[in-house]
C-alpha cells in the first residue's frame, strides 16, 4: 500500500510540474520524420532557422527522437495500437493519460475506477490505474504498462513516463537525442 502511495504521490509532483509545459506544446505540434526518407536540404543562410524534431527508426527495436525547442522529446506512440502524441518524461513514473484517450483505447467510465486523489497544476484530480497492453513508438514496442488515467481538465496530453521506460533495454539522452532500444 506505501508502494502504491509513493508511486501515485511521484505522479502527481510530475503533473503538476509538467502540466503548464504541455499546454504551451498544443500550440507547437510535433513534427517527426523516419531516418529512412530522403536526406535535409542544405542548411539555409538563416541564422533564425532552427531545426524541427524528428524522429528516426535506425534499426529493428530502436527509435531516437530529436529533441524540440525547448529540449522536450515529443514522439507519435501507439497506445493499445491507436496513435497518440506523447512527452517523453524521465521525471514522471508512471505513463499519464486523459479521460479522452482512455475512452479512445477502449476504457468505458464503468471500467475506470477513480479512487486515486492526486494534486496537478490545476488543482486536484481523481485517477485510475490501468494496465496498457501495449506501447509503442516505431520499432520500439513494449507490453503491459502501468499508466495512470486522469481527469480530461487536469492534464491535455500524454506523457510517456518510468514505467515505459523501465521495460526497455535501454534509453539514453545524448546531444539533444533520445535513443530508446529494446
Amino acid at each position: 500500500m506505501l508502494l502504491r502511495t509513493s508511486i501515485f504521490a511521484a505522479v502527481a509532483v510530475l503533473l503538476a510540474t509538467q502540466i503548464p509545459a504541455l499546454i504551451e506544446r498544443m500550440d507547437q505540434p510535433a513534427q517527426q520524420q523516419p531516418a529512412a526518407k530522403a536526406p535535409s536540404p542544405a542548411p539555409t543562410s538563416s541564422p533564425s532557422a532552427t531545426p524541427a524534431p524528428q524522429a528516426a527508426s535506425l534499426t529493428p527495436g530502436t527509435m531516437v527522437l530529436n529533441a524540440d525547442g525547448r529540449g522536450h522529446f515529443i514522439g507519435s506512440f501507439r497506445l493499445n495500437g491507436k496513435s497518440v502524441n506523447g512527452l517523453v518524461d524521465t521525471g514522471a513514473s508512471m505513463v499519464a493519460i486523459n479521460e479522452r484517450t482512455a475512452r479512445m483505447l477502449g476504457y468505458g467510465a464503468n471500467s475506470l475506477d477513480f479512487r486515486y486523489r492526486m494534486q496537478t497544476a490545476n488543482g486536484q484530480t481523481e485517477a485510475a490505474h490501468i494496465v496498457l497492453d501495449r506501447v509503442e513508438i516505431g520499432n520500439v514496442r513494449v507490453r503491459d504498462v502501468d499508466a495512470m488515467v486522469l481527469r480530461d481538465e487536469a492534464l491535455a496530453d500524454t506523457l510517456v513516463g518510468m514505467s515505459f521506460l523501465t521495460k526497455l533495454k535501454s534509453y539514453q539522452v545524448k546531444g539533444g537525442s533520445l535513443t530508446l532500444a529494446n
